[in-house]
């Protein structure tokens, strides 16, 4: 593998084997993407989804199991993350899986996207622990976020977030709430709200919009958006969302794009550390970490998808 890493106008020029590319632009010093050893990897760096899947959500844990939505079936695909190898674990209800969180109850969280509605699933049996119809009109129910109370969800055709309070002992609720959005976000033509985080001090939440490239603090109480300051820095084809410790991963779906912003421990500002491009990226949708790599999903959206498609996920070193 090549790495061109470019960090305080210094260029560094790492290569290794085997020989795809990626690049590095960043405003503070990073790590190079993973590579692959001479000897058979234990955790690939890349591994193969089901031809035809069109993946767009990827949730890992418990331990090294990651899970895949499919966008056309709503299929979950289950892998092991030591083999790249594994198995459909729910058919889906012919509608998408989008964005996917798991609990350390081992509950899957999905996103219905087209479907209008949000599905919990037991990644033990892949059965539906329970389903929620979150709205009757047109909706596209993209991501959700994971926080100690709740889970919460983002629509990128309506203004509102759709929340799931949980009961004690996490109990799951009857049915959602709606949080409508106001503030600095405001909808236009195209994908609005798109991927979900919480805040760095766990009392916001971020939401991106991917139409805008804006950033937004969102108070899940009230659903009032605060435009978080990145200065210049567009966030254009925002999707999935990964925040660790301070720093937020942001894919760039179409940009084929990995920025990593640090922010304060309220989200109120971020700046740029990191912007990772692979040759490998071909759309990817999201982002989830194991140990320390990121692995993301490649959607392909520019490719028309048939039964026979290939798809897969690679792996990049974390910052």
């Amino acid at each position: 593998m090549k790495a061109i890493s470019i960090a305080a106008g210094v260029l560094a020029i790492l290569v290794a084997a085997p020989p795809p590319v990626a690049a590095e632009i960043g405003a503070g010093t990073g790590a190079s993407p993973a590579s692959a050893s001479s000897a058979k990897p234990a955790y690939p760096t890349e591994f193969s989804l089901p031809d035809g899947f069109q993946p767009e959500g990827i949730a890992i844990g418990p331990g090294p199991s990651a899970y895949f939505g499919s966008r056309g079936t709503g299929a979950i695909y289950r892998a092991d993350l030591r083999t790249g190898k594994g198995r459909i674990i729910n058919p889906g209800p012919g509608t998408p899986s989008l964005g996917l969180k798991v609990d350390p109850r081992g509950r899957l969280f999905v996103a219905g996207g087209t479907g209008g509605d949000a599905r919990v699933i037991d990644t033990r049996t892949g059965k539906v622990l329970a389903s929620y119809r979150l709205t009757t009109g047109a909706a596209f129910v993209n991501d959700v976020v994971l926080t100690r109370d709740a889970a919460y969800f983002t629509d990128s055709a309506n203004p509102v977030l759709y929340r799931l309070p949980f009961g004690r002992g996490g109990a799951l609720p009857a049915q959602a709430a709606k949080v409508p959005l106001s503030g600095d976000i405001v909808y236009t033509t195209g994908n609005n709200a798109n991927g979900i985080a919480q805040t760095p001090d766990g009392k916001g939440l971020l939401v991106v919009q991917s139409n805008t490239g804006r950033l937004f603090r969102v108070d899940p109480s009230t659903g009032v958006a605060t435009l978080v300051d990145i200065g210049a820095e567009s966030l254009e084809g925002g999707d999935g969302l990964l925040l660790e410790g301070r720093t937020l991963h942001v894919v760039q779906n179409r940009l084929n794009l990995l920025t990593s912003l640090s922010l304060d421990r309220a989200a109120t500002s971020g700046k740029v550390i990191r912007k990772l491009v692979d040759e490998r990226f071909d759309v990817p949708t999201t982002v989830a970490s194991f140990r320390d790599r990121l692995y993301l999903p490649n959607a392909r959206f520019t490719t028309t998808p048939t039964p026979t498609t290939p798809y897969n996920v690679v792996a990049v070193k974390g910052h």
